[in-house]
């Protein structure tokens, strides 16, 4: 499986995305889980704080379920590390 390696600004869009959607992260974890992921809560929350790697599949599941488009994890992030 590929990984994504993320940051804060990654973390925080998905974090956004997830509250434009008026979802909880447990709620986002079980919509996660429903699609086949194994994801836990407390992973997902790495994710969102710009700690944790997220898996591509994950991602493309997270574009589901919020509804948009997949630029949307990636605005405001700058080109240089």
């Amino acid at each position: 499986m590929t990984k994504l390696i993320t940051n804060r600004v990654f973390g925080q869009n998905v974090q956004e995305l997830r509250c434009s959607c008026g979802l909880t992260q447990e709620q986002t974890v079980t919509q996660l889980r429903a699609l086949g992921s194994p994801i836990s809560r407390s992973t997902y929350a790495l994710i969102e704080i710009g700690r944790g790697n997220i898996y591509v599949s994950d991602l493309v599941a997270l574009q589901k379920i919020f509804d948009v488009d997949f630029s949307a994890f990636f605005e405001n992030i700058p080109t240089s590390r």
